[in-house]
């Protein structure tokens, strides 16, 4: 543990929990939507499902189609999509300073997200991010994803940090469930992209935070 109580690796998810990135996804699937001759959808309509992914926000747009006909509106979602990745993304108010904060405790950071690799390195360049993440692990990274372990291990293997000495901090329970199942500290991040109806106290996280900037508060990274 570094000196100011933070664990030597944090690893974050990426949509939800360091990036807003709602309102890129949603310009991207009102294109696959005006396409298909839908109504265009509001923010408020996806943005509890953004991090389960592209089938799940494809699945509000098209609900009257079965997983088969909306499998084949997937690539042409994330073509369009990653035409503009990042051009209204935002990191949420506070990430900037935790990711200071860990950095000046003299501790690592990384990401394990679902989201495909080459889109999430667009976006992590354009948050400024290639330099200082010391990993980037995507959806398409390994064979399996969250909720399976295997993407942090991976992290913490590459990195040679044992999961016993790092935090995983998500805002779907998958996140809470993966971090679980690999031995990992898990924070659940309260600001993320969630529905009405799913409770994060349910998922029994080690730790919750309300907002980016409580994570610095004392014990939240620590291990």
């Amino acid at each position: 543990m570094s000196p100011d109580g933070i664990a030597p690796l944090i690893l974050f998810d990426l949509d939800g929990t360091l990036v807003d990135s709602a309102v890129d996804l949603l310009n991207a699937l009102n294109v696959i939507v005006a396409r298909e001759g839908a109504t265009e959808l509001p923010l408020a309509s996806i943005r509890p499902v953004v991090s389960k992914g592209a089938r799940a926000m494809l699945a509000v747009a098209f609900p009257e189609r079965d997983p088969v006909q909306r499998e084949l509106l997937l690539q042409p979602f994330l073509d369009v999509y990653a035409e503009a990745v990042a051009r209204h993304s935002t990191p949420f108010e506070g990430v900037a300073e935790v990711l200071d904060a860990i950095e000046a405790a003299g501790a690592r950071w990384g990401i394990v997200t679902n989201k495909p690799h080459y889109l999430a390195l667009g976006v992590v360049s354009s948050m400024g991010w290639s330099e200082r993440s010391a990993i980037l692990i995507g959806g398409d990274s390994l064979p399996k994803k969250k909720p399976d372990p295997d993407q942090l291990f991976f992290a913490c293997e590459a990195l040679g940090v044992l999961p016993s000495e790092c935090v995983y901090v998500g805002d779907d329970e998958r996140d809470i469930v993966a971090a679980r199942n690999a031995g990992i500290k898990s924070v659940a991040a309260l600001w993320g992209y969630r529905g009405a109806h799913e409770d994060p106290h349910g998922w029994k996280p080690d730790a919750l935070a309300e907002s980016p900037i409580d994570m610095i508060a004392p014990g939240i990274l620590s291990r």
